[in-house]
């Protein structure tokens, strides 16, 4: 998002068109699926701790609900724009469509700075949120969740205020609550989890023993810490890490040869995900450019941080030795850097398909806040590891048997199903 010549929305929007052309898609089902069914831009005034109202800008875009409620979180984030809401809701379509759970694409945003904002006024965001959007979202209508520099509490403010509008109780209006308030173990580990769910069966396929495996990843937030976590339980070992400083406002990545330490490197980290560099050189690591993540000579490289991160120029950076790309963010490789990983035959799992399990635990939460039963985190895993692992073995079978980029096989399993949804409802 820092970049001003990206636009989300216009990538999302080419990689959907290569596919429709694959498909051969009629033009009223293009047409339909390329842009969102419906847009809510609004203003969320707050009175802030110093007695001041600011007026912070919001969106929540609805990309396709053909086949079923809309899904998607909401993000807070200095730099948002509404082309990256467009772009995250209509990744959601295909990522729902992609594990085949009965939702569709849904995106919000609010343009704000949590570092700079008290809980109060994070809260009075919350509350305005959902008052501008209460009649628009809902538990069989639209479906939010956390997102960027978004999580629980925020969650369950909106759910609050959603429940104090409406004077009922609607748990299923919302997921990634507290557990306790209806959130789902297993919630917090879901998407990092279901990244290392899709790599495992990617090292299966090209015969690669975890434990022989190096990564690096770009990021430390909650996606990037979970996968990592689990990719030592499969034995593999990350040497580097990256994230944004909030102080110098800019990105660093912290290097150790022979491994990173998960519980050193949480221990001197933000709640935003942000590693203490002064911390971090007197523990031995590396300190090293934001972008030197991407350099490392390692087997795998999971970008879990933001969109536009493996770009035409980092992508030629990307070493020889690297097998594996998973993606843990959304929209982090653009189409150009698309084209330098297949001439450079890296095994790419494109990230409507490696993060899917976020949104897969959410759908698992929302039947169970519904039903009013939950299941216990060994149920909900489990489930979740069944999910992701058919839906890899799906794509990754049309992409041998048509010769298909994964990025491309993953496109065609979800645009195929979202467009016959339309049809067979009578949309197109």
């Amino acid at each position: 998002m820092a970049n001003k010549n990206f636009n989300a929305f216009e990538m999302a929007q080419t990689q959907f068109d290569k596919v429709a052309e694959i498909l051969n898609l009629d033009t009223p089902t293009r047409e339909l699926l390329r842009n969102p069914l419906r847009e809510y831009n609004f203003s969320i005034p707050v009175r802030m701790d110093d007695g001041k109202v600011k007026v912070f800008r919001g969106f929540r875009i609805q990309h396709n609900d053909a086949r079923g409620p809309g899904k998607g979180g909401i993000r807070f984030h200095p730099q948002e724009t509404v082309d990256t809401v467009r772009a995250l809701s209509m990744w959601m379509t295909w990522k729902c469509a992609v594990v085949d759970i009965p939702l569709g694409g849904s995106k919000g945003g609010v343009i704000c700075d949590p570092h700079n904002l008290s809980m109060r006024e994070q809260e009075g965001i919350c509350r305005g949120f959902i008052r501008q959007i209460s009649k628009d979202v809902g538990p069989l209508r639209d479906v939010p969740a956390p997102d960027v520099m978004t999580n629980a509490q925020h969650m369950l403010w909106m759910l609050d205020e959603y429940e104090t509008i409406h004077g009922a109780k609607y748990p299923g209006l919302i997921t990634g609550k507290p557990v306790g308030m209806g959130g789902s173990l297993g919630r917090t580990e879901a998407t990092g989890y279901g990244v290392i769910f899709t790599l495992r069966e990617a090292l299966k396929e090209l015969n690669i023993r975890p434990e022989q495996t190096t990564a690096s990843v770009q990021g430390f937030g909650n996606v990037a810490q979970y996968a990592i976590e689990l990719y030592n339980q499969l034995g593999g070992k990350v040497i580097c890490i990256s994230c944004w400083d909030q102080e110098d406002q800019t990105s660093y990545s912290f290097r150790k040869k022979d491994g990173i330490k998960m519980r050193e490197l949480l221990a001197i980290t933000d709640r935003f995900g942000g590693v203490n560099k002064e911390k971090a050189k007197e523990l031995g690591y590396d300190v090293l450019p934001g972008d030197a993540w991407i350099e490392q000579d390692v087997d795998i490289l999971l970008p879990c941080a933001l969109e536009n991160q493996v770009t035409e120029e980092t992508a030629k950076k990307i070493k020889p030795s690297v097998k594996v790309i998973a993606e843990g963010a959304n929209g982090p490789t653009t189409p150009e850097a698309d084209k330098i990983i297949q001439e450079k035959n890296i095994f790419l799992i494109p990230d409507f398909l490696a993060n899917a399990g976020g949104v897969t635990c959410s759908y698992f939460e929302q039947v169970q806040s519904n039903m009013n039963y939950f299941w216990e985190k060994d149920e909900v895993l489990g489930k979740l590891d069944v999910k992701m692992t058919s839906a890899f073995l799906a794509v990754s079978e049309l992409a041998r048997k048509n010769k298909l980029y994964m990025r491309d096989a993953a496109y065609v399993i979800s645009i195929n199903r979202v467009a016959q949804a339309c049809r067979e409802r009578g949309w197109v």
